[in-house]
């Protein structure tokens, strides 16, 4: 579904990634490792067109992409959740989510029964302003609203930061149930060593801006793993 080839990013004359070439498959959770700084927001960045890249190759679903603005990918089928959320505050949970229509054709205008399956709180809290909400239900209204687009490519950057332990299960249960239904692409972005692990199906680490490991799950051990990510 996702494919990037010597994808470079600078920040003014800074370069931030150096070559990345990394696969993500349908149906499965891709999940990019590495400690604070190493580039993996930026990646996340350079993958939903909020920052372009300086180089390299992007293909979606065999697409070969140039470099389109973010509201085009998402056009295009990625959905993104950013670190921090990003949530409209002043807006209420049912606006924050009918934001997602942009993206769609005008006849599927609509929030499915399958978002309050998954999150039964924004249902209950749909006419409370985002800004209102706790950390953790401003995550799960972040990615609802990343699911309403339909997205073959869903990209999480850090889920689980700053929420409580019961939503962080919850979203976990959630983001395996998304790659159960083989219909998208899933990239996240998570340091929370034990999280991480559970959900992927294949590994990247980024150390200074470089994939300095990759593997399937059953090729990389979870010793060398975190041994990678602590470096």
């Amino acid at each position: 579904m996702l494919e990037t080839k010597n994808l470079t990013l600078h920040y003014g004359g800074s370069q931030i990634l150096y070559g990345i070439d990394m696969e993500a498959a349908r149906g499965q959770i891709t999940c990019v490792m590495g400690t604070n700084g190493v580039g993996k927001t930026s990646l996340m960045k350079a993958l939903s067109g909020t920052h372009h890249r300086s180089g390299g190759d992007l293909l979606l679903d065999g697409e070969t992409l140039t470099k389109p603005p973010a509201h085009t990918l998402a056009q295009k089928g990625v959905g993104y959740v950013p670190q921090g959320r990003m949530i409209f505050p002043l807006l209420t949970v049912k606006e924050n989510m009918e934001t997602a229509y942009a993206c769609l054709p005008r006849g599927e205008h609509m929030v499915p029964d399958e978002i309050y399956e998954l999150f039964p709180v924004l249902k209950e809290m749909q006419n409370r302003r985002g800004g209102d909400l706790s950390g953790g239900q401003q995550q799960q209204l972040a990615i609802a609203r990343a699911m309403i687009t339909k997205p073959k490519l869903l990209l999480l950057d850090e889920p689980t930061e700053g929420i409580q332990p019961n939503i962080i299960q919850q979203i976990g249960r959630v983001i395996e149930y998304l790659r159960d239904q083989d219909t998208m692409a899933i990239v996240l972005v998570e340091q929370f060593f034990a999280f991480a692990y559970g959900l992927a199906d294949r590994f990247y680490v980024l150390n200074q801006g470089k994939v300095t490991l990759s593997g399937d799950k059953a090729d990389v051990s979870e010793e060398t793993l975190m041994k990678a990510v602590s470096v």
